[in-house]
């Protein structure tokens, strides 16, 4: 008889802050609303150099820590409730997840390929995206930068970058508690403790617990596992059939209310949950000198190790039929990286300022995939009377066959970079910035993999998604007809940008730029790679970018209105074609060709009056193939041009509101926010179908009157409107997420 067992989210981390070998610096990020009742300035280091958010040209949006707060941010995916032009691709594990920034985004499962939107924490640029998905533990600030960022920010930046910045050392002893519950036994526990540490020395520690029993239902079954020290332990994310997949497999699946439920569906039959097993720790230090009088020397170092295990489900049904194969996977990704930069900046305040630095980088990559296959074609095991389905015979290794394999990968990205960035103010109105960065790519890869096998006697076998070549390839396909496949490749690149500012008024600033963008060389290094063809390297990303736009404030700075159009094009872009191995469609990463997307932006604020604040922020984002190559290994010109990127709905918006009053002995807190989205697609050619959806959040919140102590009452998806993030398959593989069910929560937090 099965159990129902809920998919289930365990967390545990503790991090510590880098330690600032300065004097302690002045909190960099405020509340929007400022205490004479205006909008408050922030201040971010996009360009590496502290600035008002609103003197930097380039389109950003930066979210303070109490804005995290009023919203329940506690991860990347919350960005795009927040960021109008940022959405998320939610894939089975962190590892095989992505930002999408302006429509483009990179989407692969190769371990020896980037991202197009770079993830920095305090200043240490990630190797892999997924090393960010994990919890929001304690954050000053996020900022999100739109558009090539590789002039500062280095190869990985090509589409956008966010900037994640942790809250460091006080020159004081403060400390902060949060406790919180969520509907579905949802809990999350944090604490912080920062001070000095000796002169000119100051350092933070954070801890973090979270459990959540899961929004999707296993009816067949499954076990939850402990976890220890540093570690994210999540049965997460489980792909929900949402549509008919014949009459005999939808009486397998056995789901409560049948199948064919479209996105109301919330339960699987699986027999192996899918599960996600995180662990990372990292150590960053940095300092700031003082030197040559007026410049400063920054330095900063960062070392981070993080370790990635996916065990997915890929069949989706309870058991092996008659023509139905079982497919299961079990893969481990680890990453270990280096980083050192050193940066010497002028004083801002001259005319003339400055920044030139030198950055060195490597990341080791290992991957471990074993995939385990049960097909049969026949069957001794009778056919079952409820379900029609003939389910293979496990004990009949004759007619039962149990296809295997395992591939061993090795990926050592090494990249050196000198950059520069200067800046010259002709008058109080009129400013020049140019910037110059050479970087210099050195990639290799190993690819160890012996064709299948059956498990059952060790006698070659090959199923769905098994291959029977080897990862050297055939000698008749052109390969070395070994198990092995090596590769490297370098490269160079000379990017950079200009960057034209006006001010009209003290309060307007006009601003009009180029960007030449830039990310490296790739491998297409996966599961099943097979040389020749996996073994070229697919050449770098190259993107050119234009754009214009106004920061302004009127009204005795209560009202703020940023304006940016942009159009941007990615010659060489680096994408997926799609090909079937023995029934199973696998991803094959190529420089697929030429896109493009332009559009605008707009952020609005508006305090009428003190405590009120008012939001509203929209994008358009026409996001395109402009010319796509022919398939690499069957040469056949492709039918997608014209066609729209994945993950690029071409509407967003957000609308909120933010209201705070003393009430005579206790302050009120309320906080409201609705973001729509128009349809988009999953993948390239206008597949994987994704309707237009829109999410209303709001929160009530109580404290004393120095909010020291605050009681948060929390409600999200008021109307209670189902969306998917994901669609493969026609609706057969769904990714519906949490977001997707109202639910109400309550939060509890202490200063002192």
């Amino acid at each position: 008889m099965s159990t129902n067992t809920r998919i289930v989210f365990k967390a545990l981390a503790v991090s510590v802050s880098s330690l600032a070998l300065m004097q302690a610096a002045p909190t960099l990020a405020q509340d929007e609303s400022a205490s004479t009742g205006g909008i408050a300035e922030i201040i971010v280091t996009a360009q590496k150099v502290s600035e008002n958010v609103q003197d930097v040209p380039i389109a950003i949006t930066a979210i303070t820590a109490d804005r995290l707060e009023q919203t329940g941010t506690t991860s990347l995916e919350g960005l795009t409730r927040l960021v109008p032009s940022v959405t998320f691709r939610k894939g089975t594990t962190s590892a095989n997840s992505a930002i999408v920034m302006r429509g483009v985004g990179t989407i692969t499962f190769s371990v020896a390929a980037e991202p197009s939107v770079s993830t920095v924490v305090d200043g240490v640029v990630l190797s892999r995206s997924g090393q960010a998905f994990m919890d929001l533990v304690d954050l000053e600030r996020i900022e999100v930068l739109r558009g090539p960022q590789g002039t500062l920010f280095g190869k990985n930046a090509s589409a956008g970058l966010v900037n994640m910045v942790s809250k460091g050392g006080t020159d004081t002893l403060e400390a902060e508690a949060r406790a919180e519950w969520f509907e579905g036994n949802e809990y999350r526990l944090r604490a912080a403790i920062s001070g000095p540490l000796g002169e000119n020395l100051s350092g933070r520690i954070t801890g973090f617990y979270g459990t959540y029993d899961g929004n999707i239902t296993n009816v067949f079954g499954g076990q939850e596992d402990d976890i220890d020290y540093f570690k994210a332990d999540d049965d997460c994310c489980a792909d929900i059939t949402t549509v008919s997949r014949g009459a005999v497999l939808d009486a397998e699946l056995g789901l409560p209310g049948g199948v064919a439920q479209g996105l109301d569906q919330r339960y699987v039959n699986h027999n192996l949950v899918t599960q996600t097993r995180d662990e990372q720790w990292s150590l960053t230090a940095s300092a700031d000198f003082d030197v040559f009088t007026s410049h400063t020397l920054s330095v900063v170092a960062g070392y981070r190790n993080w370790k990635n295990r996916e065990i997915r489900e890929g069949d989706f049904l309870p058991r092996a039929l008659v023509g139905t194969a079982e497919l299961h996977d079990d893969g481990t990704v680890k990453t270990e990286q280096y980083s050192l930069e050193v940066r010497l900046a002028s004083d801002a305040s001259e005319p003339f300022f400055y920044q030139v630095g030198a950055f060195a980088w490597q990341s080791d990559n290992k991957q471990q995939f074993t995939r385990e296959v049960i097909t049969c074609a026949s069957s001794t095991l009778p056919i079952d009377p409820v379900t029609g389905g003939q389910p293979c015979n496990l004990a009949d290794t004759v007619n039962t066959i149990f296809p295997t394999a395992t591939s061993d990968s090795d990926v050592t990205s090494k990249n050196f970079a000198v950059f520069g960035q200067g800046t010259y103010r002709f008058n109080d109105m009129i400013a020049l910035t140019g910037g110059l960065r050479y970087t210099w790519d050195d990639l290799d890869f190993s690819h160890f993999r012996a064709p299948g096998v059956n498990a059952a006697n060790g006698l070659p076998a090959t199923g769905p998604g098994v291959s029977g070549s080897p990862a050297g390839g055939t000698i008749a396909s052109g390969g070395n007809g070994t198990n092995l496949s090596t590769g490297s490749s370098t490269n160079g690149n000379l990017s950079g940008k200009a960057v034209l500012q006006v001010y009209a008024a003290d309060d307007i600033m006009l601003y009009t730029s180029y960007t030449r963008g830039y990310k490296g060389p790739a491998f297409n290094v996966f599961f099943n790679h097979t040389a020749p063809n996996n073994a070229v390297p697919i050449d770098a990303e190259t993107s050119d970018a234009f754009e214009a736009g106004i920061k302004s404030q009127f009204l005795d700075n209560r009202v703020q209105l940023n304006l940016a159009a942009f159009t941007v094009e990615y010659d060489g872009f680096q994408a997926n074609n799609f090909i079937n191995l023995n029934g199973t469609i696998i991803t094959n990463l190529t420089n697929a060709g030429t896109v493009k997307t332009e559009g605008f932006e707009a952020d609005l604020v508006v305090v009428p009056v003190s405590g009120l604040t008012l939001r509203a922020s929209g994008a358009y984002a026409d996001a395109k193939v402009k010319e796509f190559n022919p398939n690499p290994i069957t040469n056949a010109p492709d039918a997608r041009n014209g066609t729209r990127l994945p993950l690029a709905p071409k509407f967003t918006y957000t609308l909120g509101a933010s209201y705070e009053a003393d009430l005579g002995g206790f302050g009120l807190h309320l906080d409201t926010d609705f973001r729509h989205l128009s349809s988009q697609f999953s993948d390239l050619g206008e597949s994987g179908p994704l309707d237009g959806y829109g999410i209303w959040n709001a929160s009530v919140g109580f404290s004393d009157p120095d909010d020291r102590y605050r009681l948060t009452f929390h409600i999200r998806n008021i109307t209670d409107e189902s969306f998917a993030l994901l669609n493969v398959g026609n609706g057969q593989r769904l990714q519906i997420p949490r977001e997707a069910d109202r639910y109400v929560g309550i939060s509890l937090r202490a200063r002192m």
